[in-house]
């Protein structure tokens, strides 16, 4: 028998849980896309994205996942040959890097490994020892999705500023915007990715680059960019098909306008303190059942953790077994294990994450650790006690 049977929960770290309110602001007829309320809104949606990412820079919006920002923002800021730093902390960093050196782009990586944080006095030596200022760019991620690694942005623009560097500094926050706080210009971020599915809470389709004038200005002489790549027209459009380089997306700036009108309701803040609480939930029950066997969460240091997901490892095949009987036989869906080990390897099935972004409140988390805690009892892996009980302190203030 299974107890699946009802309302499934996503704890995948995107896309995220899709509210029913953003459902419903989907589910409607299409729109004329040449004049009336879909052309009115565009402009209020850009403005309150800028308030998310607590910038007055510039946006351009694009129809893609993120995949798409990556390449957006390589292709209007560098030309053929410039040198780009990337700092790498699991997987997604390198995923970026890839879409550069396919621009032709020449790539020098620094890789933290898949558990730990940039480095700042290994990025300081290297900044350092760039006399010639050949690095064009820094890249890096403020969480990696797949370690789940949370890095100090203010303190990479410390390193730059320190040495008195001139590289573009540009970070991806596509699992990180609207989870963590992420104020964008005071942390002096020349350029940011992001996309719609995880923090935004909106059916996959949209990313967005924030870019500074800084950036811009390499658009003058970037010779990577194409046409339906290009920032200028999405972000200074003369009329309103520029926006999206052609047809509106219409149904997802209609979900994407009411994820935005209930995360202002809420409040901003506020949002950021839910997801910081309800991550803090999730450690506390991983540091209980951690007590005895072998689960054991990614990033040891609470403070480098993100607040949207955790990475974890239980060792082969339970990672595996644990995803596979919660989804049965309690109806929630745990995401894969990415970027640890070659997919090739049987080790690989020794990790799970547990998203806790966006749409997500206490029963909802509580509910996904109290499924865990049964597959964890009904797979006899060993595991210590009391997890339930501190999660729920947790949100109970205490």
């Amino acid at each position: 028998m299974s107890l699946a049977n009802g309302r499934e929960y996503l704890a995948i770290p995107g896309p995220s849980v899709m509210p029913d309110r953003v459902l419903r602001a989907m589910h409607r007829a299409a729109p004329n896309i040449y004049e009336g309320a879909i052309v009115d809104e565009v402009a209020g949606i850009a403005a309150d994205l800028k308030r998310v990412a607590k910038t007055e820079s510039n946006l351009a919006i694009y129809i893609a996942n993120g995949h798409g920002a990556w390449e957006a923002a390589m292709a209007n800021t560098h030309s053929r040959g410039d040198l780009c730093l990337v700092l790498a902390t699991g997987r997604f960093a390198l995923g970026w890097s890839m879409h550069a050196q396919g621009l032709g782009i020449e790539l020098d990586v620094m890789d933290f490994g898949k558990s730990s944080d940039v480095d700042l006095e290994q990025v300081a030596e290297r900044i350092a020892a760039d006399t010639e200022h050949r690095i064009k760019s820094v890249i890096v991620v403020h969480v990696d999705t797949a370690s789940s690694v949370r890095n100090d942005i203010p303190g990479i623009r410390r390193v730059l500023d320190e040495a008195g560097h001139p590289a573009l500094f540009m970070v991806d926050c596509i699992a990180s915007l609207a989870c963590d706080d992420f104020p964008m210009d005071e942390w002096g971020v020349d350029l940011m990715v992001a996309a719609c599915q995880k923090g935004l809470m909106t059916p996959p389709g949209l990313s967005f680059v924030f870019f500074n004038d800084k950036a811009d200005r390499l658009r003058d002489s970037a010779n990577c960019v194409t046409t339906y790549w290009d920032w200028r027209p999405r972000a200074w459009p003369q009329e309103f098909y520029q926006y999206f380089g052609g047809t509106a997306p219409t149904h997802h700036l209609f979900g994407l306008r009411a994820a935005l009108d209930m995360i202002f309701e809420e409040g901003l803040d506020e949002v950021f303190s839910r997801h910081a609480t309800l991550a803090r939930a999730v450690w506390a029950a991983f540091d209980a059942w951690g007590t005895e066997g072998p689960l054991k969460m990614n990033i040891a240091d609470p403070s480098k953790r993100s607040n949207a997901v955790t990475a974890l490892s239980i060792g082969a095949p339970w990672g595996n077994d644990v995803r596979k009987w919660v989804e049965a036989n309690a109806g929630v869906t745990l995401g894969l294990g990415i970027g640890m080990v070659d997919r090739s390897n049987p080790s690989s099935h020794g990790f799970f994450r547990i998203a806790h972004m966006g749409h997500v409140n206490t029963h909802m988390v509580l509910g996904a650790l109290g499924s865990l805690e049964a597959a964890l009892t009904a797979l006899d892996i060993p595991h210590g006690t009391g997890a339930l009980e501190a999660a729920a302190a947790v949100c109970a203030g205490r």
